[in-house]
């Protein structure tokens, strides 16, 4: 792999040497309300060098990590299966090289491709979940792949253990008689969090981390396709990554920041932060228990 021409700020080590790599996957062609996720990779690595490396919050700096970012996946639009195949197949190579990979959506149907990946290879592995949504729906509008579905069709993954999801706030009955049988789900914030990662820790069991953006309150990130007020605000947000950092997070991903839909820029630059405090929280406890 070679490295991005317009690197996310900090990820510029080669492909070698890197313990971490980015890469994004530019796709939104199953968003049911505004599209326009499939700008968020380019937007984040671009406004990234609005912020610093530096974390005030952790006292860690990207620079103290190896990172690479691989750039964006060519990725076909209309019919999602080969998508889905591509971002698999990126996410078992980086895997397959001893290396933690951090997807950046693009909406959240991709996390699919990357959960398959690391579930195959580390077998049975629990999904920490943030989002306003509960993605459970079987179907929508008749399609199964849709980001709607993806928590639901990573349920039915042979390689997946349980799914514990927080800060949900919005779906179809359907999908929290669902979610009362087959998930842990958690409403509105990040009750039971603690607890949730202790029990993980001490079972050293292999963690999906996944962070749909819009667990945020629309007052902190109105840039995405389905917003929904009364979400968590950016600190609660980087307290709960540092929290899913203590587990054993073998792969991680951020979706549905829409660029396009906050001009003024915000809603990017809080992306940008979330992916920096996200690589330094996973990186850096791994670091810690070696």
């Amino acid at each position: 792999m070679e490295i991005s021409r317009n690197a996310f700020i900090g990820c510029d080590c080669g492909y070698e040497e890197a313990e971490a790599v980015i890469f994004g996957a530019p796709f939104d062609s199953t968003t049911s309300f505004r599209p326009g996720t499939r700008f968020g990779p380019s937007a984040m690595r671009t406004e990234s060098f609005g912020i610093e490396t530096y974390s005030p919050y952790q006292d860690k700096d990207i620079t103290d990590f190896r990172i690479f970012d691989a750039g964006d996946i060519e990725l076909p639009f209309g019919s999602p299966e080969k998508p889905l195949e591509m971002i698999e197949s990126t996410a078992k190579e980086i895997i397959g090289d001893g290396k933690i990979p951090f997807l950046i959506g693009g909406e959240h149907l991709v996390t699919l491709g990357a959960v398959r990946a690391v579930s195959e290879k580390y077998g049975k592995t629990d999904i920490i979940h943030f989002d306003a949504h509960a993605d459970l729906r079987d179907d929508y509008l008749g399609v199964k792949l849709s980001h709607a579905c993806v928590m639901r069709r990573c349920d039915e993954l042979d390689g997946v253990g349980k799914i514990h999801q927080f800060c949900i706030r919005s779906g179809d009955r359907s999908e929290f008689v669902y979610a009362e049988g087959n998930t842990d789900m958690n409403k509105f914030g990040f009750d039971n969090l603690s607890e949730t990662v202790s029990l993980l820790r001490e079972k050293n069991v292999p963690v999906y981390f996944s962070i749909d953006l819009d667990c945020l309150d629309t007052s902190v990130f109105p840039g995405t396709g389905t917003p929904e007020a009364g979400g968590v605000s950016f600190c609660e947000l980087l307290s709960a990554i540092k929290k899913v950092a203590e587990c054993n997070v073998v792969a991680a991903d951020i979706c549905e920041l829409a660029p396009m839909l906050d001009p003024t820029g915000a809603s990017t630059a809080a992306a940008c932060k979330v992916l920096r405090e996200l690589l330094l929280s996973v990186l850096g406890n791994k670091k810690e228990r070696v």
